[in-house]
């Protein structure tokens, strides 16, 4: 057994840890943790294009949440022009089009988190 003294958020414990023993129950000296908030179903995506979507994806490069959507469905695009800004540690990240086109679909809305490589919109 080893005895460790953990703190946390000013609260000092202390804690025994048994080595080998595999109950899968937490130790009874453990403090009990807040039951963390169940993550919330991801809301639908916005509207696409009619058809499908395009053959050029946008996708997030980081994980966060979108902030602003820039561009609509329809709407042309230049390489680099933004298309969709994500929040992520308090920064505003703009997501950009890869290449020249049209938006054919818009896959997130403002508020949705979102994690790294997720489809943020397509182009045609």
């Amino acid at each position: 057994m080893k005895n460790y003294t953990i703190t946390v958020n000013g609260n000092v414990y202390d804690v025994v840890v048994e080595e080998g023993v595999s109950t899968g129950a937490a130790p009874a000296a453990a403090p009990k943790a807040a039951p963390k908030a169940a993550p919330k179903a991801a809301p639908a995506a916005a509207p696409k294009a009619a058809g499908a979507a395009g053959s050029i994806k946008v996708e997030a490069g980081a994980a966060g949440k979108v902030f602003k959507v820039e561009a609509s469905v329809g709407q042309a695009l230049k390489a680099g022009d933004p298309v969709v800004i994500l929040e992520a540690m308090k920064m505003e990240i703009p997501v950009v089009a890869p290449s020249d086109g049209t938006v054919a679909s818009i896959d997130v809305a403002v508020g949705d988190p979102v994690e790294a490589g997720a489809l943020l919109a397509t182009l045609n």
